[in-house]
């Protein structure tokens, strides 16, 4: 199995490095990763953005490639571009500095927006996020990533030859501790945001986000220490797996699904053009 590998924290990452590092043994590994850090931009493409330049530079690297764009540009480019493309069997996009859960977070995850565009070039992805049960960021505590890259390799060991994209599922979003566990969860993200504007002094407004409203927080919208929320979340979900200290795996499909419209919604539109009074 031929793995691209990426990310959305930059190709200096050591949640990169340990991921590269645990993988390579095993597989070939073809690293395109951006050369900047590109948390929180979703699927952005440089090509289909009026805030970015329709070009990107491509630059070798020992592991591979960096490139001057984000998460989705370097999958495009690992994917349709450089000569191991069509080699490529799997994405792997992370370790990510930090949890991505609940549906609302993943929307704007650069890690999972890069297994998103994976997914719609035609191939599967596996985005793993890592978090701290205490500081919830791994780089902030004192706990490196290492358990987060075996923890990726355990994982791909379990799933390589199993049929679990060969359905409906096109990604899987990850997300393992940094201390390790030895507990797995197949888990649904929760829709769990809130967010206000807040007037500032008259001048300007600024946003406010709480990412954990079930149980809101102060500051910067992020919890520290997990034990804070326990019996907060349905067993079932992303956010409850983590606060148990889990590995949580969460099976995904690409977005915009299809949903069958009520029958009175569909009646009000056979009524168009309406009559002009």
């Amino acid at each position: 199995m031929h793995l691209l590998l990426t990310n959305d924290d930059g190709i200096g990452s050591p949640g990169l490095a340990a991921v590269y590092e645990h993988l390579t043994p095993t597989w070939e590994v073809t690293v395109v990763a951006p050369a900047s850090d590109q948390s929180g931009v979703g699927r952005s493409r440089s090509d289909l953005s009026y805030e970015r330049a329709d070009e990107i530079t491509i630059d070798d690297h020992e592991w591979g490639y960096v490139v001057d764009g984000t998460p989705a540009d370097c999958v495009a480019v690992g994917l349709r571009h450089i000569p191991e493309a069509e080699d490529i069997d799997l994405v792997v996009s992370g370790a990510n500095n930090g949890p991505n859960v609940g549906s609302y977070i993943l929307g704007h995850s650069g890690t999972v927006g890069a297994a998103v565009e994976a997914a719609f070039l035609g191939t599967p992805a596996v985005a793993v996020s890592g978090y701290d049960h205490e500081t919830y960021f791994p780089e902030d505590g004192d706990n490196s990533f290492d358990a987060i890259g075996a923890a990726t390799r355990d994982l791909l060991t379990l799933i390589e030859d199993t049929a679990i994209f060969d359905g409906g599922v096109d990604y899987l979003n990850v997300n393992a501790p940094a201390t390790g566990s030895n507990r797995l969860a197949v888990t649904k993200p929760l829709a769990d945001y809130d967010t206000r504007v807040v007037d500032c002094e008259g001048e300007t407004n600024v946003f406010e986000s709480n990412y954990w409203a079930t149980h809101p927080v102060e500051g910067e919208g992020f919890p520290i220490g997990l034990d804070n929320y326990a019996g907060d979340y349905p067993s079932w979900s992303d956010r409850a797996a983590i606060v148990d200290g889990e590995i949580s795996v969460t099976p995904l499909g690409m977005p915009q699904s299809v949903v069958d419209p009520p029958a009175d919604f569909v009646a009000a539109l056979d009524r168009y053009p309406l009559e002009e009074s």
